[in-house]
This record gives C-alpha cells, structure tokens and sequence, in this order.
C-alpha cells in the first residue's frame, strides 16, 4: 500500500502478487483472500488496466456475499469499487446499478448517517455529475457533505473532500462565486489537518488554479499550480501520474499567456511521465 500511495506501481503489484499468493492458501472463501484480491484490482484500476481489474473485484465481491451475507458492509465496498470501475469506463447504467445497491446496503447495515453513505453518496453524485446531471448530483454532494461534518467534524480531511467536489460540480457549472470558497476552506482543512506539503494540498490548489484560469485570473493561478506542482514533486517524486496532471493543467494556462514555448516543455515532461507509468 506505500509503494502504491507513493505511485510505485511496479513495487506495489509485486507485494500484492505476493500478498495474493499467500492468501491464497487460506483457501478460496477466505475473507482475507477478498481483501488482498480487492486490493490488487484498485491498483490496476489506478492504472486503467480494467481488464485486469474486474475479475478480481467480481472474485472479491463473490467470496464477501457468500462469506459474509449479502448485505454486509464489505459487499457494499465490493459493489462501490466495482461501480467506479464501471463509471470510469462510461458504463453508466451499470455502475449505477452497482452505487445503489452499494447505498442501500451501507445505509441498512451501518445507518443512514454514517461516514461509508456518505463515500457512496460521493461515488453516485460524481457518476450524475460526468454525465452532466448536476440537478441529481447535487443533493448527494450536500447530504454526504453533511454526513461527514457531523460524524466527523468539520475540519476532517473527508470534510475537505466534499468540499472539492461540491465546489468542482459549481466549477462545472460556471458558479465561480459559490465554487471558490468552498475549495477555499477545503484549502485551509488540508493544510491545519495534513501539513501544507501534503499531496492533498496540492490537489485543491491545482482546482483552485483551474479556476481562476477559467476566470482569467492568469497570475493567482500561475501561483497556486506553482506551489502544486513543488508539493507533488516533493512528495510523490518528479515522474508521479500527479505531476503529469499539474504540468498538463499549468501548460494550459500558459498557453492563454502566450507563454507557448513552457507550455510545449512542460506537455513534453508530462507525457514523457505518462509514457514511463504505462510501460
């Protein structure tokens, strides 16, 4: 799991065959068998190795319902990976299929209240919201919001989350005014909560960046994907997917300032990082 958080992909698919291996001999309905299948198969979904991937979280979800029972919060999580494999591939109708079921079982299972409702609210709205459902994404956004508030506390890092996504639906939708300061205080969470070298950091200062690039406000963003990009360097090493995304995201205002030639060497840089990961 630190080599996969440190974008180590090749050490982390190493230790999870390994890990795989061993659970293997436990037999073949053995609960830490599904763990260690699950844990193999959000690796390669990072990696957008699907058909690697869904095998391994049906075999998973399989062992958790006849193990556990079907309405375990376990299969819950079964349900909602294999949902957000599904959404990123475009299967919409299946993966929300997949999200509601996922809902119903952790809202039976733990209360209508609890933290895990709201990650599935999270998952279901951000499918409503790819499709360009705002009107539907919303109040999951808001509700999960204020599950994870109150289970939590208001300076939780889940809290921090929320905030992106509520802000990034307002983004979407041209509401500067109410996107800002929503990403604002996900800003100020992350960094009293995780350190202002924290990878978190970097991922709300990069939205904060877009927008204020949507905006026209070319010097504010030029700062904030400044300040990102030293962050994900620093802490997840100079050829992490993360540092693609901030030099893809700062090339894209640099060409609105007409700065064309950084913009050119910073797309080289990140698709000479992206090549490197998918090998």
């Amino acid at each position: 799991m630190e080599a996969y958080q440190q974008g180590d992909y090749p050490e982390a698919e190493k230790q999870f065959l390994a890990a795989l291996q061993e659970a293997e001999k436990f037999g073949p309905e053995e609960p830490r068998l599904a763990t260690s299948l699950n844990n193999l198969a959000v690796l390669y979904n990072a990696q957008g190795k699907y058909a690697e991937a869904e095998p391994l979280y049906r075999r998973a979800l399989a062992i958790r319902e006849k193990t556990l029972g079907p309405e375990q919060p376990d299969v819950g999580q079964s349900l909602n990976n294999l949902a957000e494999l599904y959404r990123t591939q475009g299967k919409y109708a299946e993966a929300e299929r997949q999200f509601m079921r996922a809902l119903a079982i952790v809202e039976k299972a733990l209360g209508p209240e609890h933290p895990n409702v709201a990650t599935t609210l999270n998952n279901l709205a951000l499918l409503y919201d790819t499709q360009g459902k705002y009107a539907e994404a919303e109040p999951l956004y808001q509700r999960a919001l204020a599950i994870d508030e109150k289970a939590l506390g208001r300076d939780h890092p889940d809290v921090a989350t929320d905030l992106n996504n509520l802000a990034a639906l307002y983004d979407t939708q041209g509401k500067y005014a109410e996107a800002e300061p929503l990403y604002q205080r996900a800003l100020a969470i992350v960094e009293k909560a995780l350190g202002p070298e924290h990878p978190a950091v970097a991922t709300t200062l990069n939205n904060l960046a877009e927008l204020y690039r949507t905006q026209g406000k070319y010097a504010e963003a030029e700062r904030q994907f400044m300040r990102a990009l030293a962050i994900v360097e620093k802490a997840l090493g100079p050829e992490h997917p993360n540092v693609a995304l901030v030099l893809e995201n700062y090339a894209l205002l640099l060409r609105k300032m007409n700065r064309e030639a950084e913009a050119v060497e910073m797309e080289a840089r990140a698709q000479a990082i992206r090549e490197k990961n998918a090998q």
